[in-house]
């Protein structure tokens, strides 16, 4: 039998038909991805599937460092046919790891290799097989319309020029690709590159930073960029969700002390980072936007190969912060003014999955469906037991079928498998459900929730027209 069949982690027969008749075909919205719109506006295409595989998968490094296998290997200068086969030698000890499925659907799918698994045996003959379809035509656009996909928000800096966005708006790509706001940078007030990437921000905005006002300004100015170019989703990467008090006075002093070279205290910077997130949220609300904030990674943890090949290259972790009592008091400093916008809230340390599904509801207002959002499974949690565990809790404790669903959070045009994967065990959860006679037996009824959570829900909240 092969080991991608079509019957695959689905369990039973009414986990089958689910599946089959509400789900394999629906289109995709990845509304939270790290794809580099350059590739898609130049129609990138790869020599080899090492390339397309290997390049910047973080995931997939981890998991070859793990085996054994030499940096020169990874990210070094390894020809790129040793490079995967040393990936392919890790594959038999990734049994029970989710890249082992993933792999196996990525080569099912787009290179048409199902009848065998991966390994140094058969490396060669994947190699050959793959680059034999590679050399066909694969190329970025090629296999987003092969994976039905209808729309993708990117992941980008507030700085960014967006012109490939616009060059695709431009001719009409029939693929929807907007920008998402990433504001990260502006709060690392700490980090010695911030005065330099406030220049940046100066001249991107057209506004000279001098003072919290200018900085201020500038934002908002980007902020509308990003709205002008059809950005309607935000995102923030943090720690923990910053919600100090401060007045503004308090803010200009500390800004002003900043942008002079002074030395400014972890509260001061903490202050200075609560206000952004407070204006942020103030400008994603006015404008309609969906924020989403992503909480529990412990980054870049290896100094000495920070230092040799840089961020997020596979040295990042869960982290154990506690971070309820800050988010509480940021969503609710924007509820008290009206000016909490629609929240996705997604969290990596799996501990946490009944805070983020309770928190929802202490702020959902009756405005919009599934006004406050928890996150599908993320990073480490973006696999079966993750996927399972999430549901369950937001299942138990607030409307799993008002879920937008699933993302990539991939910087790979290979990972729209995931939303296969996800969907495929979103129905093996109901049809066990519904076989154990836990919720009923109506394909009609459950079957309207596994398009909605699929595809229609995402469609529907993030309002794209497509």
């Amino acid at each position: 039998m092969k080991f991608i069949n079509d019957d695959f982690i689905l369990e039973n027969k009414t986990a089958r038909t689910l599946y089959n008749k509400f789900a394999k075909e629906m289109p995709i919205i990845d509304y939270h991805c790290h794809l580099n719109p350059q590739e898609i506006a130049e129609d990138l295409k790869w020599e080899n599937l090492a390339q397309v595989w290997l390049g910047g998968d973080h995931y997939k490094w981890r998991c070859m460092r793990s085996n054994g296998v030499d940096e020169y290997y990874i990210t070094g200068d390894a020809p790129d046919r040793e490079k995967f086969q040393k990936f392919a030698e890790t594959m038999p000890y990734l049994l029970r790891n989710p890249m082992y499925h993933w792999c196996h659907l990525e080569l099912a799918r787009y290179f048409g290799i199902d009848d065998l698994v991966l390994n140094g045996d058969t490396a060669q003959e994947v190699w050959d097989r793959s680059l034999a379809v590679m050399q066909g035509g694969m190329s970025a656009r090629q296999l987003m319309k092969a994976s039905n996909v209808k729309a993708v928000c990117t992941t980008d800096d507030p700085v960014d020029s967006l012109e490939h966005h616009k060059a695709l708006a431009d001719e009409n790509f029939e693929i929807l690709v907007l920008p998402t706001w990433r504001p990260d940078k502006i709060l690392a007030m700490d980090k010695p590159f911030w005065k330099d990437y406030l220049i940046d921000l100066s001249k991107a905005a057209g506004v000279d930073i001098r003072d919290y006002a200018s900085l201020v300004k500038a934002i908002e100015i980007r902020h509308q960029f990003f709205h002008d170019a059809g950005c309607r989703l935000s995102d923030h990467g943090l720690e923990r969700c910053f919600a100090d008090d401060y007045t503004e006075d308090e803010v200009q002093i500390i800004v002003t002390k900043a942008l002079s070279g002074e030395a400014v205290s972890e509260s001061d910077a903490d202050k200075f980072r609560s206000a952004m997130m407070m204006l942020f949220g103030r400008l994603d609300a006015e404008k309609g936007w969906t924020k989403q904030i992503h909480l529990g990674a412990l980054r870049s943890n290896n100094t000495r190969m920070f230092n040799a090949i840089g961020p997020d290259t596979g040295f990042d972790s869960i982290d154990d912060k506690n971070i309820a009592g800050d988010l509480s008091r940021y969503l609710d400093k924007l509820d008290s003014e009206k000016n909490l916008p629609k929240t996705i809230l997604y969290n990596l340390n799996p501990r946490d999955n009944e805070l983020i599904a309770t928190m929802l509801g202490n702020f959902q207002d009756g405005s919009v469906p599934g006004k406050m959002q928890m996150g599908s499974g993320w990073w480490f949690l973006d696999q079966k037991d993750g996927m399972e565990k999430q549901m369950e809790a937001l299942s138990q404790l607030g409307l799993l079928r008002r879920f937008v669903g699933m993302l990539t959070d991939s910087r790979s045009f290979l990972s729209y498998t995931r939303h296969e994967y996800f969907r495929r065990i979103l129905c093996n959860i109901l049809g066990k459900d519904m076989e154990l006679g836990l919720i009923p037996h109506d394909m009609e009824l459950v079957g309207a929730m596994v398009r909605e959570i699929s595809y229609e829900n995402a469609r529907d909240f993030f309002g794209f027209d497509l």
